[in-house]
Formats: structure tokens, sequence, C-alpha cells
């Protein structure tokens, strides 16, 4: 829950008022572990919000979400928001000035002529597409990781999987909510460009390797009729930039968010976005030689460039900004999971012993105690990896805590080599990008892992060995990135300059004034997290085996997951 004092010192009267006429814009963003919904008011400041908590499975080798988990966990994540605007503020929302969706970006979403899902939604977490990545990377010149939804859509082709011919429409998470809430297939300029590569001139998709992609399947076994036949141009959404028209909220997709009717139709909403999108916004990083961090399930850092890199990177994925400006970004697949993992077993043994506390405080607890650890984690080793990590070349993954007989180990040091094992991959993508000579103005960090002040911030710019910014609303992460673009979208209707780029509206709109606390990195930890690094890339043969000779309960497509 969001509380608000009202700054025109009229108690909450103030919000209630811009809540009944509807001059507020919803975020709703469907992350790997929760949906979060975020109201922002006039002043595009958090009103309130709800959550939802959910997460993937493992499903036959396939991490997945069913549909009906997605509009369950949404329905709950804005009721709650309803219910906190109403406790809050004495009255129940009906419309809002603008909305937006946001979720994790690439996948495979892939529907046949009626809408119906042909196979499972396949999430970015499967790394199942090596083959079709590297041919793809091959013939495009431009790196397509294994996670892009085309890579998915090749990988089925080359293994002719029998729902291939029926493919008559493929999307992202958030295309698809928003394709049901407005009946239009479209994708923010951001999200499409983790399906496809984008060409950042015309912001739409690159007509030469959409040519080179038909010529690629045309001929092949009835697995590419579909894509022969049609053009994956036809399969794919239209791309919109920021601010654009992309619809309105229909009478069904009012039902589909608020089933008590409560919500009316007729919200218009902006282009959907991906959560790597959203972290931009909300950090306003959308300008050349900005970047920001979003730690989550997964990590990940966003680097507006001023010019196209000189080589392919299979380390960095070149994908754009919601404006559609060239962005390289840094990609793990395993962020904080494991690090959360541990804080649940730590507040398990509280609870045993009498004395159970709240997850979130058992997690700050864990994180403040980092900093009392030897600057290199005192000679301890961890891997988060849940699932496979392509910059560390591993197919798979499997979390493993070890160290030597001569180590110190304690809660400090255990702790602090936790939070590096989070930043550990990042570290070494970000090296690619300091051999491109990119240089970055400033780099902020926002999602859940900063909340608890002070800590994963001092260690990311160890990690990195560049200050780290970290703003009030980091906490708020991309629900409220999403909301901000909803707003956006809504001043493209007046309540803005008229032709305001998006930098420039989150700059005299959004962050004019905002306080942030930048924090430089420490001789000592930037030391210490260069021996841990140091450690952790010697150490990678052990996660190798680790990977060859322990199994999974669900042993089937091993490799897939």
């Amino acid at each position: 829950m969001v509380e608000r004092q009202d700054e025109g010192g009229g108690g909450s009267a103030g919000f209630r008022e811009a809540i009944e006429q509807g001059r507020t814009a919803l975020g709703i963003e469907l992350g790997s572990t929760r949906i979060k919904a975020c109201l922002v008011g006039p002043d595009n400041t958090p009103l309130a919000s709800g959550s939802h908590d959910w997460e993937n499975q493992l499903v036959d080798g396939t991490w997945t979400y069913s549909l009906d988990a997605v509009w369950s966990g949404l329905q709950a994540s804005v009721a709650a928001l309803l219910a906190d605007v109403e406790g809050q503020y004495g009255v129940r929302p009906t419309t809002f000035g603008a909305l937006g969706v946001s979720a994790m970006m690439h996948g495979y979403l892939a529907f046949d002529d009626a809408g119906e899902l042909l196979v499972p939604f396949r999430t970015w977490r499967n790394t199942s597409t090596e083959r079709a990545a590297t041919e793809l990377t091959g013939l495009f010149e431009h790196n397509v990781p294994l996670r892009w939804s085309v890579a998915h859509l090749y990988q089925a082709i080359l293994d002719q999987e029998p729902h291939v011919p029926r493919v008559r429409h493929m999307t992202t998470l958030a295309g698809y909510v928003h394709w049901q809430l407005t009946g239009r297939q479209v994708l923010g300029v951001g999200d499409a460009s983790g399906m496809f590569p984008i060409d950042v001139a015309t912001k739409g998709y690159d007509q030469r390797m959409l040519a080179q992609f038909d010529e690629l399947v045309r001929g092949r076994a009835t697995g590419a009729r579909p894509v022969t036949s049609h053009g994956i141009a036809d399969l794919l959404p239209r791309v919109l930039p920021a601010g654009a028209d992309a619809g309105m909220l229909t009478t069904e997709g009012a039902v589909l968010l608020d089933p008590t009717g409560t919500l009316r139709p007729g919200i218009p909403l902006c282009p959907p976005e991906g959560d790597a999108g959203t972290g931009m916004v909300a950090t306003s990083s959308v300008a050349p030689r900005t970047g920001n961090v979003s730690a989550g399930t997964s990590i990940f850092a966003m680097v507006v460039l001023e010019r196209p890199l000189e080589r392919v990177h299979q380390e960095l994925d070149l994908v754009t900004t919601p404006a559609g400006d060239l962005v390289a970004m840094v990609h793990c697949n395993n962020g904080a999971s494991e690090l959360g993992a541990w804080a649940e077993v730590f507040g398990q043994l509280t609870a045993a012993l009498g004395q159970p506390a709240e997850p979130g405080a058992v997690f700050g607890a864990l994180l403040r105690s980092a900093l009392d650890g030897d600057a290199d984690g005192g000679g301890l080793l961890a891997y988060n990896y849940l699932a496979g990590e392509p910059i560390t070349g591993l197919e798979a993954g499997r979390p493993l805590f070890t160290r030597t007989p001569d180590s110190r180990f304690t809660l400090a040091n255990f702790a602090r080599t936790q939070v590096y094992s989070v930043f550990g991959t990042l570290s070494l993508g970000m090296r690619v990008l300091a051999e491109e000579r990119v240089e970055l103005d400033a780099l902020f960090a926002h999602g859940g892992l900063f909340k608890t002040e002070g800590v994963a911030q001092r260690l990311l710019a160890a990690a990195l060995g560049a200050p780290v910014a970290v703003g009030r609303t980091a906490g708020e992460g991309g629900a409220w990135g999403i909301a901000l673009l909803a707003a956006y979208r809504a001043s493209a209707d007046g309540a803005a300059a008229p032709g305001q780029s998006l930098g420039d509206y989150l700059d005299a709109e959004v962050f004019s004034g905002a306080a942030l606390d930048v924090v430089q990195p420490d001789a000592d930890d930037v030391a210490g997290f260069a021996a841990f690094l140091e450690r952790y890339s010697a150490g990678l043969p052990i996660e190798r085996a680790a990977v060859d000779t322990l199994r999974t309960r669900d042993t089937t497509r091993e490799a897939e997951a």
C-alpha cells in the first residue's frame, strides 16, 4: 500500500477529487514473481497500489504460466488496488485518465485464427533455442538471444512442431493482455525489440531481416508453411512508440480487469511495454549515456547508446527505449530469487525458535548483515543459477554454495556472498560495454532488492565500479514505470506540451527536483568484489559439473529448462 499526504494541505480531498474525475493513470506490470498495480495522481507520484504473488511452473521441461493464472492474478492485483484506494480516500475508482500494461519480455505466445493459444506460454527463462538463436545471429549479423520470440518461433520450425502451420499471431505477455483488453494487436517498440530486431531509424521491425527470415524458412517442411505464406511480419504485432494511441478499454476488457463491474470501459491505453522499458522510465534512463539496473527474478542493465556497437556480442541484446532509441542490454536470467529462498529458510528457522517474523523483515535483516562481512565475502562462493545463464555458457542452472575449509563462514560473509552472486554475471557482461568504450553519465537502480537502503546499492556500485543512484520510488519498479507511460499517453491529448518527447516529459513532469541517493564505489568494496569475481569465474567448472550430474525432479527435456 502507498500512503500519501496531500501536499496541497487539504487532507485526502484533493486526491479524492482527482480519483473521482479520472485524473489518474493506472499501471499494471506482470513480473516474474509478482503482478503489481500502481495508481498515480496528477503529479505522477504513487497514490495507491495492489499486488498478487505468483510463480512460474516447470511443466514438461518448460518454464510457463497458465493463462488462467494471468487473469486471476491481474484481477487480484486490481482488486487490491481498488480496495487500497477506497480505504485511503473513501472512493472507489470507476475510471482512470489512462491505463497501461507491461510484463516480462520475450518468450513465445502463439495463437491460431480463432485466438486460441497453440502451446503453453514459453517464458524468457527457457533456453531451448540455441540452434535457432545461433543461426539467426549469423544470418542477421545481429545478436538474437535464446529468449527472443523469433528464436522460439524458428526453433519450433526447426523441430517441426505440429502447431507451427496454425500460427497466425504471436506476441509477448504484455501484448497478449493488451490485446484482450482492447482488441488491438499492438506492442510498444521496446517490448517489440525483444521479439524481432528493430530498425531505430524507422522505429519498426528491420525490413532487411524480415526478408532474410522469410527466405530462410521458405521451402522447409510443413513447419514453415504459415511463415512462408503469411511472412513473419504478418505474425508480429504492430509496433507503436510511447505516447501513441493504442486503443481503448472495451466492455469485455473492463470485465476481465474488474469482474465486479465497477470499472467502466473507454479508458485510453498506452502501448504495452516490457519490464526493461518500464525500468528505464521509472529511473528516467531514456537518454543517451544513461542506464539502469533492474533486479528481480532476473537482473539486467540497460544502457542507452550514443552510437551503434562496433561488433556483435552474444553477451549484449540490442533493444530500444519505449521511444525507440538504441539500447544495449546485459541480461542475466538469474537475479535475487536464490537470495530470497535463503531468506525464506532463515524465516522458517526463526519460526521454529518461536520467534516468527515477517518475510520482508527477515530479508532486510539478511541484506543488512552483508555490510558487516569481509570485503571479499570471506572466501565463500555462491552461484544463484536457478536457470541457464547464456553469458557464462550454462544451458541449465543449479544453485550452489561452497567454501574452502579456511574460509570465514559467518552470517555476514554468507549474506555478502549471496548478494555478490546476484551481481556476478552482470559484472561479466558489463565488461563488454567497457571494451566498446560505452560511456555512462548516470546509472540508476530499481526493484525490490533496493528497498533495503544502503546495501544492494553499495555492493552494486562496487561490482560495477561506478556510482549508483536510487530514487524514493525505487521499490515501486516497473508498475510505476508503466503508469508513467500511461500518463504520457494521456498527456498526448493535451495535458503536456505539444510534441514533448518522452525524455523531456519525464524530466519536466516527473523527476524535476526528485531526491536521489547516490553512492560512490568504496575502494575496499571494489577490491573485495574483484577478488570474489576472480573466485566466481574460476569456480564456474563446479557449476557446470553440477548441471551435468545433478538432475532435477523433472528430467524430461532437461536442457530446455
